[in-house]
Order: C-alpha cells, then structure tokens, then sequence
C-alpha cells in the first residue's frame, strides 16, 4: 500500500459558516458540503441548513428543516440529503425522517424511524439505507436495525444488534456493516460486531482490549483502529482518576486478531474528544481535549509501513467536537468547540506529488 509523504497532506482554509454549531450533521455530494442542525452558541439544537460549493468556496443558506435537530445522522440516497433522528429543542430524541431535494429546493417528510433515537448509525449502500442502534426517549440504548425502502417509503426491522449503542462508528467492508464502539448511558461500548448483509445475521469479533470513553475510532485499509480517549478507574487501578491517554488498538480484519501493540505504535499525544480518518494511505487524528486548559491544534498521522507516529501541519482552528467529512482526496473539519461552538470549516487535502 502506497503511503503519501507528510509534505503532500496540506491545510486548506474555506470562508466560516454563518452559524456556529457543535454537532451538526453532514455529508458530501457532486462537490457540495450539506451542514445541517447542531447546537448553537446556547446549546439549542439549530433547524438551519448551509451548502459549501468546494470548488468556488462560496456558502448558500437553504431552507430550515422541517424540525430543529441536533446530533442527527445523515446520508445521501439518490441524490437527496436523508437526515434521521437527533434530539429536539425539549432535549428529547426524535424518531421523525426528513429528506432534502435538491432539484425541488425543498424538505419532504418521510416514514418516522418508529421509535424515537438519538445517535443513530446510518449507513447508505447500493441505494439502501441501514439505521442501527441510538438513544431511546428512555436514554436506555436501543439493538434496533432498520431498513429503509425508498420505493415504499417504509422502514423494515433486521435482526437486531447483539449490543445495544447508540453514537457507534460503522465501517463498510464488502457485504458486511462493521459496528464499533459508541455509548450505552455513560459506559463505553468494546464490542466490535458485523452484520452480514446477504444474510442478516450478526457476528461477534474479539472485543477492543480497554474501555475508554470519548475515544475515536477509524479505518484504514484492511485494520479498525480505537484511538486514545479518557480512561476511567477500573478495579485493577481503582484509586486512579480518569486520565486522557494516548493508546492505539489495532484489529486486522484479514487474520481476526488485535495487534500486540508495539512501543511505537501510541500516539504522540494524549488526547479525547478528538476526530480521525484516513487519507493518501495514512491514520489521522485531529484536535480533540488533551492535558491542556484548550483544545488541541495539534495533527498525527500514522504511517502504516513504517509502523509509527508523525506530526503533520497542525489545524488552522484548534478545536474538540468537531465533524469530520471524508472524501478521497480531503478531510473536511466542521465546526466543534474552540472557545466556544466554532463556525470554522478546514480540509486537510492530499496534493499531488509530481
């Protein structure tokens, strides 16, 4: 596998969004970046919606959605934006499904999720949509799998998860759904399953070796990483306070099995609340809360060849909580919490190397 030199990843810095937010969903489609809800400055969930056009860098406000939301999952189907779930202005979990038209200017209201969910994992694959897990109006955390029929407007219930969570990472890999970690109340979750979508069943994989909350997980190549987090007491060091670490797990999807992990292979920093991705070959890891009064600036990149740590150019905008957007050739970072919610919008882009 080819590895991008540390020179060629570069920062690019797009004109801020004209609202705030912390939270907000997003996705990427034919060159437009769709923001949609979050949380404001005073922590209420937002029903506005902004379009960055990539290429001119120029924003467009489009029409509010149907219900204010924030922490929403989002994916594009056919073309239209489909955000589902989130929490409303009360602070309640909202089972209601709302789908933009971009040709037609407008929000249409689809068949509700049921059941109220908050943190709801969405995944778009060869024009289905799949909701698993979230929040309940209980705040008890749901098993629920979803189906989503286009043609019939309706949702249809899969097996259900092995593991209820809400807030958990998916990962695509052939025809397998690859869930891991997220929350079930204030416990973070270790199990790593699958659902087999040809047959709809779900398979247990070894567990992530430590429990860490606010800790970020992302996929490169043919290994799931847990990264860093906040690890609390446990029984063997039960007198301890929670403490941000700097720890990398590695599971390799090809032998089944959780790297030993080598001296090289931690972080250089100790960080939490933080976003991670991959791009030109390379792990990621931006921002985030560390040992420090503010949020981190600071970016690393794993190299995978080489088995270690490097600094990259740190983010114009140090923040935690922010979106994280990828695409083949840029890592967008949207908004999160510098001082206090952030209107910045900055990709980490993967140049050309002649």
């Amino acid at each position: 596998m080819a590895v991008s030199p540390v020179k060629s990843l570069l920062w690019e810095q797009f004109p801020p969004m004209s609202q705030s937010r912390v939270y907000s969903s997003t996705v990427h489609h034919e060159g437009l970046l769709y923001v949609v809800g979050g949380c404001s400055e005073t922590g209420t969930p937002l029903d506005s919606v902004e379009v960055l056009d990539v290429e001119s860098q120029t924003w467009s406000q489009l029409p509010p959605l149907p219900r204010a939301r924030a922490g929403a999952s989002a994916v594009v189907l056919g073309g239209q934006v489909m955000v589902l779930g989130g929490m409303n202005r009360q602070q309640t979990p909202l089972a209601s499904v709302e789908m933009y038209h971009p040709d037609e200017g407008k929000w249409e209201t689809k068949a509700s999720l049921g059941q109220p969910s908050m943190g709801v994992t969405a995944v778009e694959r060869d024009g289905k949509v799949y909701a698993l897990g979230g929040m309940g109006a209980d705040t008890a955390p749901q098993a629920l799998v979803r189906l989503y029929d286009a043609e019939k407007d309706q949702w249809q219930p899969l097996t259900s998860m092995p593991t209820p969570r809400y807030g958990a990472t998916p990962f695509l890999r052939g025809n397998r759904i690859y869930l891991m970690g997220g929350r079930q109340g204030k416990l973070p979750v270790t199990a790593l399953e699958a659902l087999d979508l040809e047959v709809n069943s779900w398979t247990r994989y070894p567990c992530i070796p430590s429990r860490r909350a606010f800790s970020c997980c992302a996929s490169s190549g043919r290994s799931l990483f847990s990264l860093g987090g906040l690890q609390q007491p446990g029984p063997h060091n039960f007198y301890s306070r929670p403490h941000f670490v700097n720890t990398m797990e590695e599971y390799d999807l090809d032998q089944g099995v959780w790297i030993k992990p080598s001296r090289t292979s931690r972080m250089k920093e100790k960080r939490a609340d933080f976003v991670a991705g991959s791009l030109g070959g390379r792990l990621v890891v931006l921002g985030g809360l560390g040992n420090e009064p503010s949020p981190l600036g600071s970016v690393e990149s794993y190299d995978p060849v080489k088995r270690r740590w490097e600094y990259l150019a740190p983010m114009p905008t140090a923040r935690c909580s922010p979106a994280l957007l990828q695409t083949p050739s840029m890592l967008f970072v949207i908004g999160g919490v510098s001082q206090g919610p952030s209107n910045a919008v900055e990709a980490l882009c993967l140049q050309e190397t002649v």
